[in-house]
């Protein structure tokens, strides 16, 4: 038999059996296969192990680095891999639901039909997504999706030029939303323009599941709480907004933007505290403003829609929209946000894109007193 066969044979000999998880599986690796070296046995059993009370088929792939995110279809394994995604196996000697229990059983969460959809956060930083049926109909599916440990740099975005703007509109504490689709890499940009943050600046890291690479002298993290089964009241991104502004931010970056807290980020920007950041899922940058401005009527349906485009257009500096291109995430667009001149008139912005140094100055300064008047 070759391992992957040996394993298989001792998961299925010892699944059902009591006792010492490593004394059964010892005793049938005796039985299965009597001349392996201590080496071999040393491995399939590991193997064995992992797949008996670990991840199992998914142990080795959560240990791989070049992994981006883990896809699983009721038993079907897929990889997503420099963004492209592959088939990686199945689920052969347990079932996802099972797989799920184990990710979340140290963490204090559970997924079952009273609460049918979880997201968590791994010891490691990755992120976990699970919905298990009746609402996920085909079966069970769950992602893991690692989070680099280390930021990227900023000019594996882009060219020097657009490296330059991006470095002076951080400098100069403009208010800046990284925007793009799924999976293109607005979490690692976002990290990227952080790092260009002064030292001696106070950051204030707000997320729903903490996920953002970031490290500085002066860092402060916080991450929202769903309500728990046994009574434990919710703690929304909304909440964390309002409290990070009584401890003192120069920065207050809000990993991503999806609900009722962009009420509380659009005001607290509106009200001196430049330099803030933050995400948010769009097609493009024009698309982002939008989205925001449909957040905000939801969050407060009886502001008149000037009044909200006027806010979003004096909170919001900058729009900067990345894109994934294969297995490469580059900046695409870099637009300032207009501010209306006319109430009827729709959102607008202007491309940077071939901004000049003469025009980043004179960017930055007007920026800053638009802040100011």
């Amino acid at each position: 038999m070759v391992d992957a066969q040996i394993v298989h044979a001792v998961c299925r000999a010892v699944a059902d059996e009591h006792g010492d998880i490593d004394e059964l599986i010892d005793a049938e690796l005796r039985r299965l296969a009597p001349l392996a070296t201590a080496l071999e046995r040393r491995r399939i059993h590991a193997e064995a192990t992992a797949r008996l009370t670990g991840l199992s088929e998914l142990e080795a792939l959560v240990a791989d680095p070049t992994i981006d995110e883990i896809l699983v279809n009721d038993h079907a394994i897929w990889v997503d891999r420099n963004g492209e995604l592959t088939r990686a196996g199945s689920l052969t000697t347990t079932s996802t639901e099972q797989v799920i229990e184990r990710i979340l059983a140290p963490i204090g969460r559970r997924v079952d039909r009273t609460s049918p959809i979880i997201d968590a956060r791994l010891p490691s930083g990755a992120r976990v997504c699970a919905v298990v049926p009746p609402i996920s109909m085909n079966g069970p599916t769950l992602s893991i999706r690692r989070f680099a440990s280390t930021a990227r740099r900023l000019d594996e975005f882009t060219d020097p030029v657009g490296r330059a703007l991006c470095v002076e509109l951080v400098q100069a504490g403009c208010n800046v939303v990284v925007s793009g689709a799924t999976s293109s890499g607005k979490t690692s940009l976002l990290a990227a323009m952080i790092a260009e943050v002064d030292d001696a600046e106070r950051i204030i890291v707000l997320e729903d599941t903490s996920e953002l690479p970031c490290e500085a002298p002066h860092l402060v993290r916080m991450e929202a709480r769903p309500s728990s089964a046994e009574g434990l009241p919710a703690v929304p991104l909304e909440q964390l907004v309002r409290t990070a502004l009584r401890l003192r931010p120069d920065r207050l970056v809000v990993g991503e933007v999806r609900g009722d807290e962009v009420l509380a980020l659009t005001q607290a920007l509106n009200t001196g505290h430049d330099g803030s950041f933050s995400t948010c899922h769009a097609n493009g940058p024009l698309d982002a403003l939008l989205r925001l401005e449909s957040l905000v009527l939801a969050a407060a349906p009886q502001w008149p829609l000037p009044a909200v485009r006027q806010q979003l257009a004096r909170s919001i500096d900058v729009i900067v929209h990345v894109a994934r291109r294969g297995s490469q995430r580059r900046i695409v667009s870099i637009a300032e946000a207009q501010v209306p001149d006319d109430e009827s008139r729709r959102p607008s912005l202007r491309e940077l894109a071939t901004i000049t140094s003469a025009d980043r100055l004179e960017l930055v300064g007007r920026l800053q007193r638009r802040r100011r008047t």
